[in-house]
């Protein structure tokens, strides 16, 4: 019972903060353990964001899907993309199947330390991941036009 208000406290505090920074919060899937949903910034950009009632951390995350058939592209820049995350305070997870390449890259910011500032600061910088991978990628990405960070 404990967890499952930890976890109700979690996601409101969460919800309220990404309204308050301008961003649509998108309806979530609840489970026992979990939640995730997605959010979208005024000029575009999407992501997801996760809460796991063991963690004492909110994930956010960015998927590329790449064809099998791309993985010599993929692994050729694995390093520079380890360094580009790196800066950013990031990490990534690759999952390779027989037919595609799943890239996620995430970000992570402790609850205890969640304010409307923390969360503003970790999505420009996630987001600035985000974009350091699609030129290391060569992915062509367009947003509407206005301000790409969240800057008020």
């Amino acid at each position: 019972m404990k967890q499952n208000r930890l976890m109700q406290e979690r996601i409101h505090r969460v919800s309220v903060l990404v309204r308050e920074l301008g961003y649509e919060l998108h309806p979530g899937e609840l489970s026992e353990e979990s939640y995730d949903a997605g959010f979208t910034t005024p000029d575009g950009f999407e992501a997801d964001l996760f809460i796991d009632a063991d963690s004492k951390f909110l994930e956010l995350a960015y998927t590329f899907t790449f064809s099998g058939a791309m993985a010599d592209f993929v692994r050729e820049r694995i390093e520079e993309v380890m360094h580009t995350l790196y800066e950013f305070g990031c990490y990534f997870t690759i999952q390779i199947a027989d037919e595609e390449i799943v890239h996620t890259v995430c970000s992570k910011i402790y609850f205890a330390g969640l304010n409307y500032f923390a969360l503003k600061e970790t999505v420009r910088d996630f987001r600035d991941a985000v974009e350091a991978q699609q030129e290391i990628f060569e992915i062509n990405f367009e947003t509407e036009t206005g301000d790409a960070h969240g800057n008020s």
